[in-house]
């Protein structure tokens, strides 16, 4: 037992005349914009795969679902006739007959049979239909009949006329035009007995039919061809036939039989009900005049005078259409006294006996049509009023009743919105309805539902919606509370419902409830799944929904377990957004209300319909890439890399009217997706294996068994195998460069290393050297400053001694001694030994120091280059004095001349120059 029902049904367009009430099967049409061929098809077979082919003005046409492709014969003549015998298509032309085989690719490929033909010659011949008999083909034209056994062919060449043959308990039933009927026997047409009556009609087709034969002619309707004779077929259907030129016949589904018209499209006869529908010009089939049929399952395909169409014959949800305009759009239905009402945007109407009729008097708008206490109630938009099919009685004047609801738990008393507020109706004794306003309230209100029997919740279509509170006789409003949307129920068309004793909302967005215990509006959790949809209908158990955009998609659930989705492409087109409608009539039967007419969903059936469903496998009919086409039996295929930056997969399901797809694919890039069209393209994937699977997709998004395609994107030429032994010889050759290269720079490293290392050694001996000299230098420095400072001590103690002694030089007796101690005195004073050893240290500290002074400063005598040594010592003027034994000023103006004869201007310092130079 399933637990789930969901279909995808595709359904087109049908139409119907505005004088019948016939709900027909959807019908699609295939226009000359879509197969490219040519207006008349002249005969039509389909393949146990659904594949159909026409025989066309321009050749033979094949659609495998999801694409035509036209083939032409060698000579480009008209094909009258296919047929399709075992794997072989069979073809008929003007002097031409053969057959055509598929390709490794899928592609058609002819085959000529004339050749075969052997001591005949052909006349102005065309071959209108092909018979398999056993193992042999037949072929017939007008003048003759060519069976062939596979391998000859013979030619039966009566004097009689062939308008059509018939394979019958397996003997070949020929039609002889106005001649009557003939059985083939051994080379030669016997009449068969008891047939004057057909002598001098024309017959046209012929089909098996209550243990005999059902004779069809031109202009004489048919006749029925059994043990007991021939006489003519009694069903009422034969006049109509008589009277629109019957031109073929098919019989199908064991008591079906389709009869093909010049004038009036089709007629689809039950033998056991007797009854029959048109499917014609005004039911929706683009052209009335039907030149051949074929049946594939449920469906029928028709060759037609301009163009092909296929009618799906047992579909569930059946349609009328109001192909005239006159009805216009359907915005309610009701049933009442077994009579099924419209009110449109014209009027009302109904139908009485399969004819559509209008109630006179009720032009205009009607919004409400409602069966209330035993009476039909039409809100107009001129009012109320009771409908019947001959009256349209005003019960009320308020203008635009939008719809009526039951004041609860009262026996009588509904309330009513209309165009300025809100009206109550209430029946009397004598079964009038009393009609009064409602004071307190006048916007228009198009949405109402009590919450309480004295709280009425009510909609504006544009402003929001109101929390109304009536007094208890329904008169007036004794409180009005407004609601003009919040952060997330805004004000624009809201739609409010009581749904399992909760107000709830219907915004723009999403779905809302009312919470009475905190007086607020929260969101309705158990709708927010469907919060794209509207809500069509509802009764305690089942909810509708179809979308509010897009595609149109019909949901039945009970909000658990049980669901039914019908996708409709009609729905999508014909559908009013807003205005759209659900009737329920009974458990199983339903009517949806359209643009221009209704559907009826028949619940059961639709449900019966889904458990005899099989889904079948798609087909992979051919796979492309930029280059080159692969058939589907190569798999395992190897693209090559360069032509694979676009590859094409066209699949096909040609069982199905229209198919759905879900595709995988598997591989070093993945994909999944379901798609509408039978071409699917990948770009720029990656090299690498690959599985391509597809499925159709059916009910409850269940998908069917995957077709699978095994390919493979061959590697860049940069990846290929020759590529890839050159890199890994370049890769092995560079690993012996490299360890080369790496021995190279190990050495070279290792060299460098030691330099460093030595130079290292090198610089951290300089660095001791000079460490060891400057130390020696300072240690000099400190030596020669001591032995500087020593001189100096010595020469001012050799001064002050020399001063004492000039002092007291009267103290002294012996004037010789004297004299002898000065010249001492001044001899020491002037010791050349101590400026020796002061210049022999100097120079070892101060090397070129007097050579570079004198280069520079040739003029300085040996005085100034003393006192040059001493000021680079940084000595003061005092300390010189001594070394120099003259006074402090007399070191001054020795300075004096020295900064003139170096020229350095008074503002530097003579030291600081001696220091640095």
């Amino acid at each position: 037992m399933l637990t789930a029902y969901r279909i995808i049904v595709v359904l087109f367009f049908c139409t119907i005349s505005i004088h019948s009430q016939n709900l027909l099967p959807p019908i699609y049409n295939y226009k000359l914009s879509e197969y490219k061929g040519a207006s008349k098809n002249w005969g039509v077979a389909v393949n146990p795969d659904g594949e159909l082919f026409a025989a066309n003005n321009k050749g033979l046409l094949h659609y495998n679902g999801e694409k035509w492709v036209l083939y032409k014969l060698p000579n480009n003549t008209i094909v009258r006739s296919v047929a399709v015998i075992g794997d072989k298509i069979f073809t008929g032309s003007y002097k031409e007959f053969g057959y055509w085989l598929k390709d490794d690719l899928g592609s058609l490929q002819y085959t000529s049979l004339t050749h075969l033909i052997k001591d005949h010659v052909f006349t102005s011949e065309e071959f209108w239909e092909i018979r398999s008999v056993k193992d042999q083909v037949v072929f017939r034209s007008f003048s003759a009949i060519y069976t062939y056994n596979g391998d000859t062919i013979t030619v039966l060449d009566p004097t009689q006329v062939i308008s059509d043959i018939l394979v019958h308990d397996g003997k070949l039933i020929v039609g002889g035009s106005s001649e009557g009927l003939f059985e083939l026997g051994q080379d030669e047409l016997v009449p068969l007995e008891n047939q004057e009556i057909l002598l001098g009609k024309s017959v046209i087709d012929m089909i098996p039919f209550k243990e005999g034969i059902l004779v069809g002619t031109k202009l004489n309707g048919c006749y029925v061809l059994n043990e007991n004779g021939i006489k003519p077929w009694e069903a009422a259907l034969n006049q109509e036939l008589k009277q629109h030129q019957l031109n073929k016949i098919l019989k199908f589904d064991g008591e079906q039989i389709a009869f093909g018209t010049i004038k009036n499209g089709i007629y689809l006869y039950n033998q056991n009900t007797e009854k029959s529908k048109v499917l014609n010009r005004e039911t929706g089939l683009q052209n009335n005049t039907v030149l051949s049929m074929a049946q594939f399952r449920d469906q029928l395909w028709l060759g037609l005078d301009n163009g092909i169409a296929r009618a799906e014959l047992h579909n569930p949800i059946t349609y009328y259409t109001d192909f005239s305009g006159t009805l216009g759009m359907v915005y309610d239905m009701a049933l009442h006294n077994n009579t099924l009402y419209l009110g449109s945007n014209t009027g009302v109407f109904y139908f009485d006996e399969n004819e559509l009729k209008f109630v006179e008097g009720s032009q205009g708008h009607v919004w409400d049509l409602e069966v209330v206490e035993g009476d039909l109630l039409c809100g107009h938009n001129t009012g109320t009023y009771k409908v019947g099919p001959d009256k349209f009685e005003q019960i009320s004047s308020f203008s635009g009743g939008y719809g009526l609801v039951k004041i609860p738990e009262r026996r009588s008393g509904y309330i009513q919105g209309f165009y300025n507020g809100l009206v109550k109706y209430e029946k009397d004794g004598a079964g009038d309805w009393e009609v009064s306003k409602i004071q307190g309230i006048n916007v228009p209100i198009k949405y109402l539902c009590f919450e309480t029997p004295q709280v009425l919740w009510a909609a504006h279509s544009y402003k929001g919606f109101y929390r109304i509170q009536l007094d208890d006789t329904y008169s007036k409003v004794v409180e009005l509370k407004e609601y003009l949307g919040s952060q997330t129920l805004s004000t624009y068309n809201i739609k409010i419902y009581q749904i399992k004793n909760q107000i709830v909302f219907r915004g723009e967005k999403s779905w809302y409830k009312y919470d009475p215990i905190l007086d607020r509006i929260s969101v309705f959790e158990e709708f927010q799944k469907f919060n794209d949809q509207e809500l069509l209908f509802y009764d305690e158990d089942q909810f509708w929904f179809v979308n509010r955009d897009g595609k149109k998609e019909i949901i039945h659930t009970d909000l658990k377990q049980d669901s039914l989705a019908i996708s409709d492409f009609s729905l999508n087109e014909r559908l009013a957004p807003d205005s759209q409608n659900l009737i329920k009539v009974n458990d199983s039967t339903s009517y949806i209300t359209l643009s221009d007419g209704f559907a009826m969903i028949q619940e059961n059936t639709l449900k019966d319909w889904l458990h005899g469903l099989s889904l079948p496998t798609p087909h992979i009919n051919l796979v492309r890439d930029e280059r080159s086409a692969y058939s589907s039996t190569q798999a395992p295929v190897r693209v090559p890399y360069k032509s694979s930056q676009i590859l094409t997969f066209e699949v096909s399901s040609p069982e199905l009217l229209q198919s759905r797809y879900h595709y995988e694919l598997l591989g070093p890039k993945s994909y999944a997706e379901f798609v509408q069209s039978g071409t699917i393209q990948f770009q720029n994937l990656p090299h690498g294996e690959y599985l391509f699977k597809v499925s159709n997709v059916g009910h409850d998004n269940k998908i069917s068994e995957a077709r699978t395609f095994a390919f493979e994107i061959a590697p860049p030429w940069f990846l290929s195998g020759v590529s890839m032994a050159l890199y890994a010889l370049l890769g092995i050759a560079t690993v012996f460069v490299v360890r080369y290269y790496n021995r190279r720079k190990l050495r070279r490293k290792q060299k460098e290393l030691e330099l460093q290392m030595k130079k290292e050694q090198e610089e951290q001996m300089a660095a001791m050297e000079k460490e060891k000299l400057a130390r020696e230098i300072k240690l000099k420095q400190n030596e020669l400053a001591s032995t500087t400072l020593n001189i100096a001590k010595k020469n001012e103690m050799i001064l002050e001694l020399k001063n004492m002694l000039l002092v007291n030089k009267d103290k002294f007796s012996n004037s010789q001694r004297y004299r002898s101690f000065i010249k001492k005195l001044n001899s020491s004073i002037q010791d050349t030994d101590d400026w020796k050893r002061f210049e022999v240290n100097f120079k070892e500290l101060h090397e070129d120091f007097f050579e570079r002074l004198l280069k520079a400063y040739p003029k300085l005598t040996p005085k100034d280059l003393k006192l040059c040594a001493y000021l680079k010592m940084n000595l003061s003027t005092k300390e010189i004095a001594p070394l120099m034994a003259i006074s402090v000023r007399g070191v001054e103006i020795h300075r004096y001349r020295l900064r003139k004869k170096l020229e350095i201007d008074s503002s530097k310092s003579l030291s600081n120059f001696l220091i640095t130079f």
